[in-house]
């Protein structure tokens, strides 16, 4: 049965910040709010909890996964990043957009697309999802909570409960989020938009 936790959008109680990072250190598959929708996550590495997000999405790993980063120093060291792309990085982060990026080797191969050796990263803008990478110390593995017979992601955290409270060990209720998922762009070979969402292409001249 999975915990929820009520957690201060603007003011994460720092109690339950440690309580889900002791969880999700323990193995355990987290729902937790961004800057987008809501997003299930777990520790990187960890192959159990990452085999339960995909079965809860019903997806492979043909479907880029993301690491979620506190900040550009952090997505520096899990991505290769040249200086325009840094620049074009700095330029729109935090915020609700996804870079594919080449993988350094400090990013599990499991977790990476089998093909192309890519790994989604972000960073968000968001106080509960900055607190929980603030305690846990490094990324967190995650993708969008859409569930596979749905065609939006899921925004009602008691919602979530009542559809996952078996599958997942936490549902963290930061209020309502949006149902626009993140603007994908693969920067692996120049800029390229993949998935128009929430975030605004502008600075990246597309």
């Amino acid at each position: 049965m999975a915990q929820f936790f009520a957690v201060h959008p603007d003011n994460p109680q720092e109690r339950l910040i440690k309580q889900a990072v002791e969880i999700i250190n323990q193995g355990g598959v987290v729902v937790y709010p961004t800057d987008s929708c809501y997003a299930l996550g777990c520790k990187l590495g960890d192959k159990a909890a990452m085999e339960r997000i995909l079965s809860i999405r019903k997806i492979d790993q043909k479907h880029h996964l993301t690491l979620v980063c506190a900040d550009l120093s952090e997505l520096g060291t899990y991505a290769k990043i040249d200086n325009v792309q840094f620049r074009q990085l700095k330029a729109a982060t935090p915020g609700p957009y996804t870079f594919i990026l080449q993988a350094t080797k400090e990013v599990p191969a499991r977790t990476l697309h089998p093909k192309r050796k890519t790994i989604g990263l972000r960073i968000p803008d968001n106080a509960i999802a900055q607190a929980l990478l603030g305690e846990l110390g490094e990324p967190l593995l995650s993708c969008t909570l859409m569930l596979p017979e749905d065609g939006e992601p899921l925004t009602d955290p008691y919602e979530i409960r009542d559809w996952l409270e078996h599958a997942v060990d936490l549902v963290i209720d930061g209020g309502w989020c949006g149902t626009d998922p993140t603007t994908v762009i693969d920067m692996t070979d120049g800029t390229e938009l993949v998935r128009q969402g929430c975030g605004d292409t502008a600075v990246f001249g597309l």
